[in-house]
């Protein structure tokens, strides 16, 4: 996994949206989403969504897969949303995490809004 850096490599990207949704679902996320917005977004080119079903599990999902990426001396750009705990967004420039409680998810609904993007839906086997 390429350190910190701005790859626009959509094979790369994609492989770290698939460990992020493994690592969400680790963590016991709900609903997680991979969707590939390379083609409609010019600043990243996949969102991870999921849903935690409390503040407590929204930071320790959040704390979890940025602890588990800086492992693979992966770091995250940019982070924020800790102080209401509604929605956590991590940055890591070529995959964007959105981490939701349910409601906030539906109100924000980033599924239809980016509808045009391919989405595969992670399931825990």
């Amino acid at each position: 996994m390429a350190e910190n850096k701005i790859v626009n490599d959509t094979e790369t990207s994609h492989e770290l949206a698939k460990m992020i949704a493994e690592l969400a679902l680790e963590k016991k996320a709900e609903d997680v989403v991979v969707m590939d917005v390379s083609k409609l977004a010019g600043f990243t080119n996949y969102f991870v969504i999921a849903s935690a079903n409390s503040t407590t599990h929204l930071k320790s999902l959040s704390d979890y897969i940025e602890d588990e990426l800086s492992n693979y001396k992966v770091k995250v750009w940019h982070k924020e949303g800790l102080v209401n705990l509604k929605w956590i967004l991590m940055h890591y420039v070529d995959v964007v995490v959105h981490l939701f409680d349910p409601e906030t998810r539906e109100y924000y609904d980033l599924e239809t809004l980016w509808a045009d993007a391919e989405k595969i839906i992670v399931r825990d086997e």
